[in-house]
């Protein structure tokens, strides 16, 4: 009686939670450029030298500030790791083999650079406090989260809107493909540069082999689509190493099979180019 009466609890509070971004994040300064292996350094060795905030909702994320040698930059410490045979997400949708996990966030960032992107932050497995966490970098410069982006009367999308609709298309792709249920407003953030990130992607890399929206993939980035077809199992499972299981790179091939085979039907139909895109610079 005591689980049950605890997984219900803790269903109704994953529920309340779920539209919730990890940490609210916006309108933060510049900070100098630094090295990925330097940005890495200090996710895996800073020492905590404060602790700014904590998001509501089960996950716990955290936001602090760390110290490497001469380098001091926030982070974001997220050690969630729930799984629940049956989640309830709301009155309508029951989720079976629930995740809600760090590791996601870990394998969000190596999958990308997988494919060529540049545009979830750093994110690292470390212990904190006897616990395995993601350590994610800190965005800096940030202007707004997409749900305010698109509360906009006026430009809504910036200098280019070529540039915002090809990145917000290549998100598309990438949720599919990683099965992501969690893409809300709030986990989309838009520098003053105007590109665009995609942070908090712990209920991700779920094991369904189907696509969830095929309808709404139109367009895919050029070299995304190239990188994203010379995907491996054997390259996945050493690049991932803890952070996917075996079943979760089996299903994502799976789901990769289906965007390589959906794109090249709209190929056939129509013209290359008007499909595959290359991102228009800034």
């Amino acid at each position: 009686m005591r689980g049950t009466w605890r997984a219900f609890v803790l269903a109704a509070a994953l529920s309340a939670a779920a539209a919730a971004p990890a940490l609210a994040q916006v309108e933060t300064a510049a900070s100098p450029a630094v090295s990925r292996e330097v940005m890495e350094q200090l996710l895996l060795k800073g020492e905590t030298i404060a602790t700014k905030g904590k998001s509501k909702g089960v996950t716990e994320a955290r936001r602090v500030t760390l110290r490497h040698e001469s380098l001091t930059h926030d982070a974001q410490i997220q050690d969630v790791d729930i799984s629940m045979p049956i989640f309830q997400v709301d009155p309508k949708h029951t989720e079976v083999d629930f995740k809600d996990s760090y590791r996601y966030n870990i394998a969000a960032y190596r999958l990308s650079l997988l494919l060529g992107l540049d545009n979830v932050p750093m994110s690292v497995e470390r212990v904190i406090n006897g616990k395995p966490a993601a350590v994610t970098w800190w965005l800096d410069d940030v202007m707004m989260e997409e749900g305010d982006r698109l509360k906009r009367k006026e430009n809504k999308y910036g200098p280019s809107a070529l540039r915002t609709v090809s990145q917000t298309q290549m998100m598309s792709v990438f949720d599919e493909l990683i099965q992501n249920r969690d893409r809300n407003a709030g986990n989309v953030l838009w520098t003053k540069d105007w590109k665009m990130w995609m942070i908090d992607h712990t209920r991700a890399f779920r094991t369904g082999k189907d696509l969830l929206k095929p309808k709404d993939l139109e367009r895919c980035e050029r070299t995304m689509f190239q990188k994203m077809n010379e995907l491996t199992a054997q390259q996945l499972a050493e690049v991932m190493g803890r952070a996917m299981t075996k079943r979760e790179i089996e299903a994502l091939l799976a789901r990769r099979d289906r965007l390589v085979k959906l794109f090249n039907e709209k190929i056939a139909k129509s013209t290359e180019a008007a499909v595959l895109f290359t991102m228009p610079s800034a």
